[in-house]
């Protein structure tokens, strides 16, 4: 029995578990967002928040603290990868470096490219300055992974996002709610459309009135 302990065992040991948190932060932190499972991403998150509340420190011992809890390496190197597609190469959390910027050499290994560490210090830690805590978001796609049929989730830095919701199905509350805005909107456009009407109607009328006041004998 598991009483009294803490955390999500996601039916791995310990270093693969490790490992995988790793990578997925080092994923978020170089993309902004990424696509998972939704133990996944709630085991991860607190990995994230804890590493973006040191980031916001700025210091020679934050960036020692946040070494020990991801594994540094180059990010961004696919900027320069002429296979990837101009579409993917879009980011609307951070501003990409040029491809100019990532160096090979001559067997095709990285030279030159960002470290994540460095990017986490000086992009990742000011963005959240002044936000305290709440860093990242978790957005149900309403799909499920093949095999196992596991949710799948968006997990993405906050700030930044495009809307409340990134896909999925809609609700049923969602759907009324969608609809009785509907048709209160084309309420009230039907009835500013008919006081224009309206206000011509008694303009046209009062000349009539007047003239037939004026030929009433006294």
């Amino acid at each position: 029995m598991r009483h009294r302990v803490a955390g999500r065992q996601l039916c791995l040991d310990k270093d693969h578990r490790k490992a995988m948190l790793r990578n997925l932060a080092a994923g978020l932190f170089e993309h902004g967002q990424i696509q998972t499972t939704m133990q996944r991403a709630k085991a991860v998150q607190p990995l994230v928040e804890r590493i973006i509340t040191i980031a916001k420190q700025g210091t020679f011992r934050a960036r020692r603290q946040i070494e020990q809890k991801l594994n540094d390496r180059n990010v961004h190197v696919w900027v320069a990868d002429p296979n990837v597609k101009d579409w993917k190469k879009d980011n609307q959390y951070f501003d990409l470096p040029d491809a100019g910027d990532i160096k090979f050499n001559r067997y095709g290994e990285t030279k030159k490219a960002p470290h994540l560490v460095q990017h986490v210090m000086t992009k990742i830690g000011p963005m959240f300055a002044e936000r305290d805590g709440g860093y990242t978001r978790i957005v149900k796609l309403g799909k499920h992974r093949l095999g196992d049929g596991a949710d799948l989730v968006l997990l993405q830095l906050v700030g930044k996002e495009e809307g409340p919701e990134l896909g999925g199905g809609k609700s049923r509350r969602r759907e009324q709610a969608d609809r009785r805005t509907a048709f209160a909107a084309k309420l009230r456009k039907a009835s500013e459309s008919a006081k224009p009407a309206e206000s011509k109607a008694e303009a046209a009328a009062a000349p009539e009135q007047t003239a037939a006041a004026e030929s009433k004998p006294e």
